[in-house]
């Protein structure tokens, strides 16, 4: 698949999940959700490697990357199906679409591209001061909406700190091989919060639950992983986090249309705030160079 065709693939997929995450943990819980959502990627990438005949190399790096893509994936998806109690799909989406900010700094320092212009800078505060807008309406929401954005900050980091991680090994194996082995990393820690949080199996799993569950591993956690790897491996980091620029407003209208959520106007505004500062910081440079004498 062609790298625009990735891109793309990745953004439809990405905008979906949040709302599926928040379904696949109805009447199970958000850990047996996880597990269950990630031991089925497991099966399906290993019939997808044995189908392709893609085996699982054991040099350094590839280990190097499994280690990277598993921790980060454990520690960004365990936070993020937590905080999913308490906050929307939408807004997770949105916080999300803070990750291109986060990954231009890590790149900049681990991988020297060019992340910290004035107007980088610029779209990182308008960025901040959007958060601050979304963070202002949701403290209203619930009792735990602060706690869960905290989560869903952490889950932020961990997922662009493993990108930028990740770019910088430098890892030439398959992406299916890179998804497989990081899963197999991630496994046994999604299994262990399951098992310290409950480790109950559903007495009645609803059907909404188990589609969502089904279609996150194999969309979620196959396909849109072995997407996202073709591309880190092929794209410069910083472009790769721009998928969460696009499916903040997708996410947030699919939360709307599918799953009632609210959505007032500060939360509108501060996703616009946010969405604006990101563009800025990813293409403010270029449009001013464009517009100065003698370019």
């Amino acid at each position: 698949m062609s790298l625009p065709a990735s891109f793309l693939s990745v953004i439809a997929i990405w905008s979906t999940t949040p709302l599926a995450i928040k379904w696949s943990a109805l009447g199970a819980g958000p850990s047996f959700a996880v597990f269950s959502r990630m031991a089925l990627g497991v099966l399906l990438s290993l019939v997808l490697a044995a189908a392709l005949r893609i085996g699982l190399p054991r040099h350094r790096k590839a280990v190097q990357t499994y280690l990277a893509g598993g921790l980060s994936l454990f520690g960004a998806m365990s936070l993020t199906y937590w905080s999913a109690q308490y906050i929307s799909s939408g807004l997770i989406s949105v916080l999300f679409g803070l990750s291109p900010l986060i990954t231009g700094i890590a790149a900049a320092y681990w991988l020297e591209e060019k992340a910290l212009s004035p107007a980088k800078l610029a779209g990182m505060l308008l960025g901040i001061a959007g958060l601050a807008l979304v963070f202002r309406d949701s403290l209203a929401v619930g009792p735990h909406a602060l706690a869960g954005i905290a989560a869903l900050l952490g889950a932020v980091l961990l997922q662009s700190l493993g990108l930028v991680w990740i770019k910088r090994i430098g890892d030439d194996s398959s992406p299916v091989a890179v998804n497989l082995g990081s899963l197999l990393v991630a496994l046994p820690g999604f299994f262990a919060v399951w098992l310290l949080s409950d480790g109950q199996w559903p007495a009645a799993l609803p059907e909404r639950a188990a589609l969502a569950i089904v279609y996150l591993a194999t969309f979620g956690s196959v396909v849109g992983f072995v997407l996202y790897y073709y591309m880190i491996k092929h794209m410069e980091a910083g472009r790769v986090a721009l998928i969460t620029l696009v499916t903040p407003v997708l996410a947030l209208l699919l939360g709307h249309g599918l799953d009632g959520e609210a959505v007032s106007g500060q939360v509108w505004l501060g996703t616009a705030a946010i969405i604006g500062g990101l563009s800025l910081h990813q293409w403010g440079e270029r449009w001013l160079n464009a517009r100065l004498p003698g370019n």
